[in-house]
């Protein structure tokens, strides 16, 4: 049988470069190798390049997206680059027009999802429960006083288009807000300030299989500091807790909103939607959408496939044929 040539596509233009290399050297290792060849892509801004496990590299030719010295053509692209210039459609508008398959949402879904106004703005019109926030743009001016009257006291300030909580603060009183606000726009042309909702977090992993929308069980997200930020994300501050220990009502409300929100968003591959259950009241908000999730061992998404009772490499295989299939 001939093997089909994977590109692991890693790396990219942001903060989060290596946690997505990390994420591809975990994935490499349960991509069955007797169907697939699979070649590390990473990404750099000046820079796309095959790095071999003995450290050699190969450059890509950006025109064709094959690999320069051998010319060796790529029958799918698993892309696993967190933030720009993959999970905001850029790399998929690419792939599209070189008639290349991707894992992820297409190059629209992959846009609005990651512009976190507009993605809120869309549910929202389909009964999504949202929180309350004011769209900032850096050449527009703004007024705090009216901010923090709409939105009250804690807030949260983050960058409109930035994954992994950077950038994020989380704003108690009016003094700290123009800092929260300099700091998100070091990150972004436009900022998000939202109305903090109190109550615990939850992760959601979905993805569409022959054609029906899968919920993998639900995630309870502990962070050890004040909430979920990078370096509770990535340095070991929280704690993910799958399944939830949550009654099962509130499970199958979490997952019957999550899948709602697949589908409106037309969202293609595996994805993970974080939401807060609200303290007093237990509505559920909806915080955000990730189209390419941490795919690393310890990540939220391979502990959910792992309590599925599925092997890594029964899930990436399933990735790989609905993508090819798609």
């Amino acid at each position: 049988m001939n093997k089909l040539n994977i590109a692991l596509v890693c790396g990219g233009f942001s903060k989060e470069s290596v946690i997505s290399i990390n994420g591809a050297e975990a994935i490499a290792k349960h991509i069955p190798t007797n169907r697939y060849r699979v070649f590390k892509i990473i990404i750099e801004p000046n820079r796309w390049y095959y790095k071999a496990e003995d450290g050699s590299t190969d450059e890509i030719d950006k025109n064709n997206f094959t690999l320069s010295s051998s010319n060796i053509r790529f029958d799918l692209a698993f892309i696993n680059i967190h933030g720009t210039p993959g999970e905001n459609g850029l790399l998929q508008g690419y792939f599209d027009l070189l008639h290349i398959p991707y894992t992820t949402c297409n190059a629209c879904t992959s846009a609005i999802t990651f512009n976190k106004a507009f993605c809120n703005a869309i549910l929202s019109r389909h009964g999504i429960r949202v929180s309350d926030s004011v769209h900032l743009l850096r050449q527009e001016n703004y007024e705090l006083e009216e901010i923090g009257r709409k939105l009250g006291f804690p807030c949260f300030v983050k960058p409109n288009s930035e994954g992994s909580s950077i950038g994020v603060s989380k704003v108690k009183n009016a003094d700290d807000l123009p800092a929260a606000i300099a700091k998100a726009f070091m990150e972004d042309k436009e900022v998000l300030v939202e109305r903090f909702v109190k109550g615990k977090e939850y992760s959601c992993g979905l993805m569409r299989i022959n054609g029906k929308i899968t919920v993998l069980p639900i995630a309870a997200i502990v962070p050890k500091n004040d909430f979920f930020d990078y370096q509770a994300k990535y340095e070991g501050a929280s704690e993910e807790i799958v399944p939830a220990p949550i009654p099962e009502e509130l499970a199958h409300e979490i997952g019957d909103i999550a899948t709602r929100v697949y589908r409106i968003l037309n969202c293609s591959g595996i994805v993970r939607c974080d939401f807060i259950v609200e303290e007093e009241t237990n509505h559920v908000y909806f915080l955000e959408v990730n189209t390419t999730p941490g795919q690393s061992e310890e990540s939220i998404v391979p502990k959910m496939v792992r309590q599925m009772g599925w092997t890594m490499e029964e899930f990436y295989q399933t990735v790989i044929l609905e993508a090819l299939n798609k």
